[in-house]
């Protein structure tokens, strides 16, 4: 018997940053029991050069990484989302397409490298941090069972991270 993936799809407005990185992590992370999948409302046409660079550094696989819209996840022929998380606060305000399945969804809101400004160094840092916050809730979820979810567990979880990372901005 096979065990049931859980789709996740990430999403922020440009899907360049934030949203690659949680769909990077969560292939990793869940090793098969779920997988990631990024889009943004108003895609930014292509990753972040330093995003790919980080995950370049950390062993993620870059190449079929891009930066793509959110109908193409609300569009016939799609995979079907388990859930659907916000990880900008741009996003989180704006109305999202009806995604098939009804999917558990929650906002975990992350600051946005791509928009940090600083010194190189700084820069490369603050990267660093954001990825490290996206693996801790990511590794936290995935960890919190053994096996994938139902939906109102999965919705209850979701809730559950969004909250004490908000609170504690992690």
């Amino acid at each position: 018997m096979s065990m049931k993936t859980c789709n996740v799809l990430f999403l922020c407005t440009g899907n360049s940053c934030r949203s690659i990185l949680a769909e990077c992590l969560l292939n990793r992370v869940g090793e098969g029991r779920f997988r990631g999948f990024s889009a943004g409302s108003r895609p930014a046409g292509a990753v972040h050069p330093r995003a790919l660079a980080l995950l370049a550094r950390r062993g993620h696989p870059t190449g079929g990484l891009r930066s793509k819209d959110w109908g193409e996840f609300a569009a016939e022929g799609a995979p079907v989302m388990d859930a659907v998380i916000t990880v900008c606060d741009n996003a989180a305000g704006e109305v999202c397409p009806v995604w098939p399945g009804r999917p558990a969804n929650a906002h975990w809101g992350f600051p946005d490298p791509a928009a940090f400004r600083g010194s190189e160094a700084e820069v490369e840092v603050f990267f660093a941090e954001v990825y490290a916050r996206i693996e801790d809730l990511i590794s936290r979820f995935v960890n919190s069972s053994p096996e994938v979810p139902g939906r109102l567990d999965l919705q209850r979880r979701l809730d559950e991270l969004g909250k004490t990372a908000a609170e504690t901005g992690t």
